[in-house]
């Protein structure tokens, strides 16, 4: 479903896939299945999104963003694509930044170029990621640092990988 007020360009978007009020995706983005575009979202032409993704309120992905499958990005979650932007003059390419499965950023992130999330990470809302972040990590503040774990499934968990009970945990189901 595409609503009647959003500007979709392009035609690589996937079943199942909603994209709601006041949305603008130029031509050349892809969007996988079922995902969920909320409302003032802007997606440029080099961005790639997987299956399963939702997209809050008031997001832009710049070209260069790569978001894999049952990926988060909250309400206002900024992200970059240029490392020294100026006026008028733009890099001969755009730097990438890869979000991968699984990883949820909470509402005002600021994602710096470049880095990259790993699988089933967590972001703390209003955090700035300027450093790769690993795997199954927890990360929170400004700038954003490791405070913790988070199971494939969401239990979080503190440095010593134990739950909110003192009971040890592992990470993901391997």
């Amino acid at each position: 479903m595409i609503h009647s007020t959003a500007e979709v360009q392009t035609k690589n978007i996937g079943k199942n896939t909603y994209v709601w009020q006041h949305t603008i995706i130029l031509k050349e983005a892809v969007i996988g299945n079922n995902c969920n575009i909320n409302c003032n979202v802007f997606i440029e032409n080099d961005v790639v999104i997987g299956d399963d993704v939702t997209i809050k309120p008031g997001v832009q992905l710049w070209d260069g963003l790569r978001v894999a499958n049952k990926v988060f990005i909250g309400p206002n979650v900024t992200f970059t694509n240029d490392i020294v932007p100026r006026s008028k003059k733009f890099p001969s390419s755009f730097v990438k930044t890869i979000i991968n499965i699984g990883a949820s950023i909470g509402a005002n992130a600021t994602i710096i170029a470049g880095n990259e999330i790993g699988a089933y990470a967590f972001i703390g809302a209003g955090s700035l990621i300027c450093k790769n972040v690993p795997p199954n990590t927890v990360w929170y503040g400004n700038p954003a640092r490791h405070r913790g774990y988070i199971t494939d499934k969401g239990l979080l968990l503190d440095m010593e990988l134990k739950d909110k009970k003192g009971i040890k945990q592992k990470l993901n189901n391997d």
